[in-house]
């Protein structure tokens, strides 16, 4: 199952990207990659306290663990497979420190990792959970270096593992091993480009996303089974933000369909349906609406030509969600009478076909290739999309 969370606040929204979980930073509800548990922030006003959530059993169920104190709203949560949650508090304005909650009969046990300084303007940020289940990353974003630290997973605590030139923001996983990390990087005040980050080289960097020399082009999601990736960028319509699709490791185009473009509202994908291997045409999507009167759900693929809408269950928690491998999509609530809830939802079924341009075709002008050149197994190597071919260079009948 593929999912993430995201919530992005006026402090946050700076122009720079979007903030881990193609999401975004995991402080609203995160899931781990596996689908098992999640976590948030649960209780009233400033009496809050760490919520974990396990999601893989017959029916879902919360498990509350607080501690002597309640919990800062700043606060970043990040659920690991074996059912522990990772804690990252900013303490003296400056100290990150990380510990592991986990349920210990009626009480709530505390394991301190150790903690991370983040001096003068720099910010520390929880990336989305890794594939493996047992690592957690966060990043130190500064305004012209980003460190990145193993927080969790580690044999001595918290430890540096890479420094990346310039200003980061983002963080998508590429793999299923938690070796490529994406993340979308401002150079010298230039246009913002995803870059590949190799964790087993040393935070060894490659371009990734580079459609035109001035766009920004930003990695929201990718889906290693299928190699779908959902991209935001600007290069179809410079100043304006589109959203859009490619593939990792193939000559596809990247293409901008018409139906994920509202005027009246924002678009933001937060799922994608996993176990989809080498099909992303078919595999779904599902998307945050977010206008005026509220937030909804938007399912989609890329072999469809229209968006379905649907009303989310009451007490969505909104921006949050996973697929089963089936294209069943589940959303997480809570209300006072059902605190803890997971509603299964079909997406509608895509309409018959009408006259009109292929799928995807919209804005094909606009489109580029996502290539990869494999240099070792398993292992994708991003290369700059200016660097391959922009057609499929196949001998004319």
């Amino acid at each position: 199952m593929t999912a993430c969370a995201i919530e992005i606040t006026a402090e946050d929204d700076d122009r720079d990207g979007e903030l881990p979980g193609g999401a975004g930073r995991p402080t609203a509800f995160t899931i781990t990659a596996n689908g098992a548990y999640a976590a948030r922030l649960a209780g009233d006003g400033d009496a809050l306290y760490v919520e974990r959530w396990t999601l893989d059993g017959p029916e879902p169920y919360a498990v509350p663990l607080p501690l002597g104190q309640p919990e800062e709203r700043g606060t970043q949560l990040l659920p690991l497979a074996d059912g522990r949650v990772l804690v990252a508090r900013r303490v003296d304005g400056r100290r990150n420190t990380f510990s592991l909650l986990y349920p210990t009969g009626p009480a709530t046990g505390e394991l301190r990792l150790g903690s991370v300084e983040a001096p003068g303007s720099e910010r520390l940020v929880l990336l989305p959970p890794s594939p493996d289940g047992i690592c957690a990353y966060a990043m130190c974003v500064g305004p012209d270096t980003t460190t990145l630290w193993l927080v969790a997973g580690g044999a001595f605590g918290p430890e540096r593992v890479a420094e990346v030139e310039g200003r980061c923001t983002g963080g998508t996983w590429l793999d299923r091993t938690g070796r490529m990390l994406a993340l979308d990087r401002r150079l010298d005040g230039g246009p913002v480009k995803a870059v590949a980050v190799d964790l087993e080289r040393g935070g060894e960097v490659s371009p990734l996303l580079q459609i035109t020399e001035d766009s920004d082009d930003r990695l929201l999601l990718a889906d290693p089974d299928s190699g779908l990736l959902l991209i935001r960028s600007d290069a179809p319509s410079p100043g304006h933000d589109r959203l859009g699709w490619g593939v990792l490791g193939s000559l596809l185009p990247v293409r901008f369909p018409e139906c994920l473009r509202l005027d009246d509202a924002a678009v933001t994908p937060f799922a994608v349906q996993p176990g989809q291997v080498l099909m992303p045409e078919g595999c779904r999507v599902a998307l945050r609406i977010d206008a005026a009167g509220g937030s909804w759900v938007g399912t989609w693929q890329p072999s469809a030509r229209r968006m379905g809408q649907l009303a989310a269950p009451v007490g969505w928690l909104a921006g949050s969600g996973l697929w089963t491998a089936g294209g069943v999509l589940r959303l997480p609530y809570a209300t006072a009478g059902a605190p803890c809830g997971l509603a299964d939802v079909e997406p509608p079924p895509e309409p018959e076909p009408g006259p009109g341009p292929g799928p995807g075709r919209e804005s094909e002008a606009a489109a580029v290739t996502v290539a990869t050149a494999a240099e070792e197994p398993r292992v994708c190597r991003p290369v700059p999309l200016q660097q391959a071919p922009l057609t499929d260079r196949r001998p004319a009948g």
